[in-house]
């Protein structure tokens, strides 16, 4: 029981870090995004981070440097929990992986079985008689949507805040997983 409340106490410190640190934040959303997935690319991987935590978020200058400083860490904390981070340049599989793990984690893997569980056959159907064209605005509607009643829910409880942010803190919401 004291192991687990020590976890949750350093749990909280880190969550105060990361707030505060973007360096730290940086590194604890690398972490997560690798914990889950495998064979993303330094793009990717930054990509993926700047969504989460502003478009300039490595700098704006010297940013391959502060991506190989942040890597060199989050490889640190992997071997800490006995994981090994590599890299593949073998395609179809090139980016940073955990040698031994699935390509998802097995929480993503769930949550996907999950998400497919839900679809219709008859709506795939009619979904696949639609163009690429029709298919792509459909989708970014429907994610619009979603990102607009999540901002509309934050400004709800957050009167203050501009529409921009907002908008911002629903699309870092919607990338923590």
């Amino acid at each position: 029981m004291l192991n687990t409340s020590y976890t949750k106490a350093q749990g909280a410190i880190l969550e105060d870090a990361i707030q505060r640190d973007l360096t730290t934040a940086r590194r604890a959303t690398l972490l997560e995004i690798l914990w889950h997935e495998r064979y993303l690319t330094r793009a990717q991987l930054m990509t993926r981070v700047g969504l989460r935590l502003g478009k300039d978020c490595f700098g704006a200058s010297a940013w391959e440097d502060t991506f190989y400083r942040d890597m060199q860490v989050v490889k640190k904390a992997f071997k800490a929990a006995s994981y090994t981070l590599a890299y593949s340049r073998n395609k179809p599989q090139t980016g940073y992986y955990l040698e031994g793990q699935p390509a998802l984690s097995p929480e993503l893997q769930q949550i996907l079985r999950s998400s497919a569980a839900e679809v219709d056959p008859r709506q795939i159907e009619i979904y696949q008689k639609l163009s690429p064209a029709d298919r792509f605005r459909q989708g970014c509607s429907i994610s619009d949507t979603a990102r607009n009643v999540v901002a509309f829910r934050i400004s709800q409880e957050n009167p203050n805040l501009s529409r921009a942010e907002a908008n911002r803190m629903a699309l870092q919401r919607a990338y923590r997983l």
